[in-house]
């Protein structure tokens, strides 16, 4: 697994059910830089808000999305760690 497909794997594991707060958060950002640029660059602005939105929205729709590990620890078991990176081979 290559850097980019570790680093939206791991997008994706963080998006899982926050994805309105996100996209919030996306515009707000976007209003931000927009304001202090003075709108010099608004098309741009823009087209990067509507491309991280529109990842947002698709996030949950790829199915090679990773899977969003239950954090909540039964009771007497110890939690299961996320799963990140490549698989360990046995021995290693």
């Amino acid at each position: 697994m290559g850097l980019l497909d570790d680093l939206k794997g791991k997008a994706q594991q963080i998006i899982g059910g926050n994805e309105e707060a996100i996209k919030d958060g996306i515009e707000k950002a976007g209003d931000f830089v927009d304001s202090k640029t003075g709108g010099k660059h608004a098309d741009k602005i823009d087209a990067v808000q509507r491309g991280a939105s529109d990842f947002v929205d698709k996030a949950n729709d790829r199915p090679n999305a990773a899977p969003v590990a239950d954090e909540t620890p039964v009771a007497g078991e110890p939690p299961v760690p996320p799963v990140t990176g490549e698989p360990r081979q046995p021995g290693l």
